[in-house]
Order: C-alpha cells, then sequence, then structure tokens
C-alpha cells in the first residue's frame, strides 16, 4: 500500500516538475487568479462601462452616480443583470491574465539569467520593461474578448428592437465576426494596449516606490505597507489608465449608423471629440468606481 502511494506521489511530483509544466504553471496560476477576481469584480465592471457611456457626446448630459446606476440596472431586470458579460469577462481573463503573468515571468527569467551571467542583478528598469511589454503584447492578443464584454454590457442602453442580445461571448464573438468582419474583433486594440501598459507601469512602478518609502519612513507592520503601497499603487494606476479605459470602452461598443459611418473614426478622433463636446474631465467620469476595480490587483 505504501509503495503504490508512493509511487503516485513520486509520479505527481514529477509531473510538476517536467519543464513543460514548470513553463505552463505561471500562465494557469495567472489565468486563474484572473478569472476569480472577475468573478468577484464584474458588477463593479458593469458599473463602470455604464457610466463611461452615459451622456455620450453632451458636455451637460446625465452625470448618474454608481449607485444610481446600480439602482437602475436592478430595477429594470434582475440582480443577475449585474453579471451581464461574465463569460466575456471570463475568458478575457483566461487569455489576457493568462499571458500578462506568463509574459511577465518569461521576460523577467531571461533577464535574471543574462544579469547573473554577468555577475549583477535585475532592477527597476527590467521589471518596468517586462511589465509594460507583457500587458501590451496579452491586451492585444485579448482584445476580441474585450470588445465583446463591452458590446455585452452595453446592449442594455439600446431601445429593445435594437438590442443584440447576446447569449454568450462565443455568441457575440461570432456575431460581431459575421456582421463587421473579424478585423472589427481587433476594435480600440490601440488604447487597449496603451491602457494596459498605463496601468502596469502604475501598479509596478508606484507600488515599488511606495514600500520602499513606507519601510523607510513608517514603523507599519509589513503587511499594513503592502496594503498601503497597493492603494497608492491602485490610485497611480487608475489615473494614468482610466482616459484610456474611458476610450476604449467608446470604441469598443461604437458601431455604424444609417449613414454607414462610425462616431469615432480613431483613438485620437474619440479623445478630441469627447475633449470638445463633452468636457477633458469626463475622461475621468467613475473614478472612484474604476479605483475599486483596479486597486486590489495592484
Amino acid at each position: 500500500m505504501s509503495s503504490t502511494t508512493t509511487s503516485t506521489v513520486v509520479g505527481s511530483n514529477s509531473f510538476l516538475h517536467h519543464p513543460y509544466t514548470r513553463a505552463l504553471l505561471p500562465f494557469i496560476n495567472g489565468g486563474l487568479a484572473g478569472m476569480t477576481a472577475t468573478t468577484v469584480i464584474q458588477p463593479i465592471d458593469m458599473v463602470k462601462v455604464r457610466l463611461q457611456l452615459a451622456g455620450e457626446g453632451a458636455k451637460t448630459g446625465p452625470r448618474p452616480s454608481p449607485i444610481q446606476i446600480t439602482r437602475d440596472i436592478i430595477s429594470s431586470g434582475k440582480v443577475l443583470d449585474l453579471y451581464t458579460g461574465l463569460s466575456a469577462g471570463l475568458l478575457r481573463q483566461a487569455v489576457y491574465t493568462t499571458a500578462r503573468l506568463g509574459f511577465f515571468d518569461t521576460f523577467m527569467d531571461a533577464f535574471k539569467q543574462s544579469a547573473t551571467s554577468r555577475g549583477n542583478k535585475i532592477g527597476f528598469k527590467e521589471r518596468a520593461l517586462s511589465g509594460l511589454t507583457a500587458g501590451g503584447l496579452a491586451a492585444m492578443v485579448g482584445n476580441p474578448a474585450d470588445l465583446a464584454l463591452i458590446r455585452m454590457q452595453s446592449d442594455g442602453l439600446k431601445p429593445l428592437a435594437q438590442r443584440a442580445n447576446y447569449n454568450s461571448v462565443i455568441d457575440a464573438l461570432s456575431r460581431i465576426a459575421k456582421s463587421e468582419g473579424v478585423g472589427a474583433l481587433w476594435a480600440g486594440a490601440l488604447p487597449t494596449v496603451v491602457r494596459a501598459m498605463a496601468l502596469n507601469f502604475g501598479q509596478l512602478a508606484f507600488f515599488s516606490e511606495a514600500k520602499m518609502q513606507l519601510k523607510a519612513r513608517t514603523q507599519l507592520p509589513a503587511q499594513a505597507q503592502t496594503l498601503t503601497a497597493s492603494a497608492i499603487a491602485g490610485f497611480f494606476a487608475s489615473f494614468f489608465s482610466l482616459p484610456f479605459d474611458f476610450v476604449k470602452t467608446r470604441l469598443q461598443k461604437q458601431q455604424k449608423g444609417a449613414d454607414g459611418k462610425l462616431p469615432y473614426s480613431s483613438m485620437a478622433d474619440c479623445f478630441r471629440k469627447v475633449t470638445r463636446e463633452e468636457g477633458l474631465l469626463r475622461f475621468y467620469r467613475g473614478f472612484g468606481t474604476y479605483y475599486v476595480r483596479i486597486a486590489p490587483h495592484a
């Protein structure tokens, strides 16, 4: 009996320590962590998107609060409507977070090996470059799922007769590709990539700096230092990335009108029109909601 148990343990350990398994573990762990977080924060993300789309094209448009939007969603349907697009959110995390953390670990391992061979240690420059590159690459790969998420979350804002009523992320992706072309799945890819890079920069740079300053200037316990540094990093990550997240939402939600034209032709055009028609502060609408969504990841 004991020999059988020992054989099983040895077999399990040899599988976990296999080079291919060890190479895949960062991707798998990152994806599972991201999907778990998405399940928790999906209602917050839903409210964030509705805030960004409220009063589009009008400087004096409605200014709903997160509580008001939550109440409206629940009163017009049911509590589970806050989880609209969850399948797309999970797919996005399975792709984006898996790729981002996996790429980051891969790049960091390469930098460590290079630094060790020269008798050096990696520093902030290597961590920043790894984070920015991994975030940008992963955002590009995950853009179709991101677009499907925005389409599903914004569908309820349309008149009943115009709603697509997507059944799932697969249904959304296939119908968008069929009606608008496969290239449409990468609409808003540029602000998505820039947002991811800004987010990673804010999280990485300010978490490290805040942690170092707190350790040097305060007597806070280690856990309190980490939580405080996360809160600070989350603020700056939100500040740098929210304008790009706002533009991403607008570009991914848009569809051709009766004249066959899109409301925004590019990221720059969206920035220009929103600034002119709605004001600069519109890019930061829903900052509190966005911060609550981002800070735990910092």
